[in-house]
């Protein structure tokens, strides 16, 4: 039998593998009938709203969190929304931010009618300088809203600081991050409001868009209740006007069999991730390649395995295309560059750390399922681009 270098050295054509940028069938077959059980016993039951498989949800994933409550939604964009709505976030106000996320993150600020206000981005985690945070803060900012890309919380302890001297909320955009904690505290627990997503490709993905709010706060949680229902503490009282933002069972049903399995997958996201980082460091490349930059005091669940490529991304992103190499770009037009945000007045090198990033980073492949042989393969892709 040959051996795995041996056959390493035949991949020597550009199509002698596929590695996608992410695998979502290999983690189905591994989950085949627990899946299709676990609809079934919904379609049986015919409760398809806010039913049993929700509340069940709820409690796992306020557990987790170390939160006292959980509150499901039909996605991580409504989980924002929501969560500046029950801060009664409005026209006039201002939420500070930063310029290098998903779009959601601005979204939810602007259809309040508040301003982003954006505070540029620590080059090495490419979340949040919270160390800048509060030259942004002015008697209208009515909230703070760091992101926790890739999988890594941004450093929290500036940001909590603040709050609780000026009595600004911090909602923690942790949509990528659930099971990520700063210096041993989960994501979605340090901030007044934690909003997760239970989009497809993340870590923990639904078979459709959801989402959760995680808060220990009792009369948020129950003011979140109501938001999500129309803002109704029943069907037909409304004490408010809310939006329709209801987990379905279905998609609870598919979430309680992925739970379990959460903290082992993320741990192997771990290992790839440590696994690349150590080849890439031993490739000996012929241009610089900066791996991911993890903080000791944080766990860095790799919901992406993000390179930074200084000269020349964009080439080496078709090089590895040509060899099957899945790869993606996030984000490549930061938020205050968008031509919907061009009113708020930000010009080119308003925030230069989220701009170079914008330029220069790139995602790998990255899941629980990859193997050995597809991780050596995109190395040697790698290897092989010559700017």
């Amino acid at each position: 039998m040959r051996t795995l270098n041996a056959e390493l050295r035949t991949l020597n054509s550009p199509h002698s593998m596929n590695v996608p940028l992410l695998d979502l069938k290999a983690q189905y077959a591994s989950l085949r009938d627990d899946l299709r059980q676990a609809v079934e016993r919904v379609m049986d039951s015919q409760r398809f709203v806010l039913a049993g498989e929700v509340r069940e949800l709820e409690t796992s994933i306020a557990a987790y969190c170390q939160a006292k409550h959980a509150i499901a939604c039909a996605s991580g964009s409504d989980a924002l929304l929501l969560s500046l709505m029950a801060l009664d976030v409005k026209t006039g106000d201002e939420v500070i931010t930063t310029p290098f996320s998903f779009f959601a993150t601005a979204a939810a600020i602007t259809r309040l009618g508040a301003r982003p206000v954006f505070v540029d981005i620590d080059p090495h985690t490419y979340n949040l300088d919270t160390s800048r945070v509060a030259e942004a803060v002015t008697a209208r900012t009515k909230a703070i809203v760091p992101v926790h890309l890739y999988g890594q919380c941004a450093h929290m302890d500036p940001l909590l600081e603040l709050s609780e001297r000026l009595r600004i909320p911090v909602v923690e955009d942790a949509a990528q991050a659930i099971g990520a904690t700063d210096r041993d505290r989960p994501a979605g627990s340090m901030g007044f409001i934690g909003c997760f997503s239970f989009y497809p490709t993340k870590n923990l993905g639904g078979a459709g868009d959801g989402g959760i709010l995680t808060t220990s706060d009792d009369q948020i949680a129950e003011r979140l209740r109501r938001l999500r229902t129309h803002g109704g503490a029943n069907e037909y009282e409304h004490t408010e006007v809310g939006i329709n933002s209801r987990l379905d069972e279905l998609q609870a049903a598919v979430l309680r069999v992925k739970f379990p399995r959460l903290d082992q997958w993320s741990e192997e996201r771990g290992r790839k991730a440590a696994a690349y980082s150590q080849m890439l460091r031993d490739a000996q490349l012929s241009f610089p390649l900066v791996t991911p930059h993890v903080r000791s005091d944080a766990r860095h669940i790799f919901h992406q395995y993000v390179v930074r490529v200084p000269a020349n991304r964009d080439r080496l992103m078709e090089h590895l295309k040509k060899r099957g190499v899945g790869t993606k770009v996030y984000y490549p037009i930061p938020l205050h560059r968008q031509e919907c945000f061009h009113y708020l007045g930000y010009n080119d090198g308003a925030f230069p750390e989220a701009e170079s990033a914008a330029r220069e980073t790139l995602a790998l492949p990255v899941y629980p399922e990859l193997n050995e042989a597809q991780q050596s393969y995109v190395v040697d892709a790698i290897k092989s681009f010559q700017p």
